[in-house]
């Protein structure tokens, strides 16, 4: 793993962050969903992608959520939100509207139209919900996410988002680094990579009943020294608010230099494992998706360019920036020879 460097200016400033109150504004929430819905039209069902914001109808199991922002599960660890900002890296983009960020997501577990999933999520019960950790570890275990996010506590970290797609978004995820949870699993030195696994529940998800064609559930990897690394985050709460279903509640991983689908959703499971285990995009499409994918302006997706982004609710693009900005933290983990290549 790479020694981190913290530089001391990090945080997002306060103008970037839209007030609490435009969020719940009807009309705002017209205006971002028609953004959301005139996005960067690409193909779906043959496009990778992890991200966006997922009970149902205002908590209520099984009934259609009446909006993007009623989609959050009973937590019972909501009085832990919002969490205290750390400054451990510099972004300087604004924060990308809330609902915006709410109806533009990829969880093909649900749909693979981005601007529905919001509206899809009421059968999924988020909560409770526990993740195993196993393998090549002293200490396997079973832990409840509220168990966890109490005892290994919250903080909020301001992260740019890269899709595979191109497209971009600057949000406010809240969590714990993911080594916080490795540590009390205590990996063997056999253990050399970390696979997730996420959930396999047809009756709630209709994408998995209605898309055989992927082999659900779920499963990434990520090598050790990534999943050590301490901007490997998990997830459990975004724009100061535990994670709603369509971002992936109750937790998530998020790796911020690379593209999102590496960041798996609804985790239940982390296997450490001693060889590099297949992942699910890379088995569907090897030559477009490979294992490491990290964010590369200079190798081309086999059928679009890397090198710019659209900011998701800005219509502009920009340039994209090596390994989405993180460099100073990540790039002495990998070769170059690595470095150049998709997988």
């Amino acid at each position: 793993m790479a020694n981190l460097h913290l530089p001391p200016d990090w945080n997002a400033p306060s103008r970037s962050i839209t007030p609490e109150g435009v969020y719940w504004n009807r009309r705002h929430f017209v205006r971002a969903a028609g953004l959301a819905l005139g996005g960067l039209a690409l193909p779906f069902a043959t496009s990778a992608c992890g991200g966006g914001l997922g009970s149902g109808g205002n908590g209520v199991p099984g009934e259609r959520p009446s909006d993007p922002l009623a989609t959050i599960p009973d937590t019972p660890s909501a009085d832990l939100y919002p969490a205290e900002r750390n400054p451990i890296v510099d972004v300087d983009r604004p924060l990308t509207d809330r609902l915006v960020a709410a109806t533009h997501n990829n969880f093909y577990e649900f749909t693979t139209d981005k601007a529905r999933v919001w509206e899809n999520v009421g059968p999924f019960e988020a909560r409770p919900w526990t993740i195993e950790v196993t393998g090549e570890v002293e200490n396997p275990g079973v832990w409840d996410v509220a168990d966890l996010e109490r005892e290994l506590g919250l903080e909020e970290r301001v992260y740019r988002f890269r899709c595979v797609e191109a497209w971009a978004m600057t949000v406010p995820w809240i969590g714990f680094p993911l080594h916080r949870l490795l540590a009390r699993a205590r990996p063997l030195s056999s253990g050399r990579y970390v696979r997730f696994v996420t959930f396999m529940r047809p009756d709630q998800a209709i994408g998995q009943r209605t898309q055989p064609w992927y082999n659900w559930p779920y499963y990434e990897a990520l090598r050790m020294d990534e999943a050590m690394h301490e901007l490997t985050l998990v997830a459990t709460g975004i724009f100061g608010a535990p994670l709603p279903k369509q971002h992936g509640a109750p937790a998530r991983i998020i790796v911020p230099w690379k593209y999102g689908f590496k960041s798996p959703k609804s985790i239940e499971r982390i296997e450490v494992v001693r060889e590099r285990p297949p992942t699910l995009w890379n088995d569907q499409q090897p030559n477009e998706y490979g294992f490491y994918s990290n964010v590369n302006p200079e190798v081309p997706h086999p059928r679009w360019s890397q090198a710019d982004e659209e900011l998701i609710g800005e219509s502009r693009r920009v340039p994209t920036l090596m390994l989405n900005g993180y460099g100073e933290w990540v790039g002495d983990m990998y070769s170059a020879e690595i470095m150049s290549r998709i997988s």
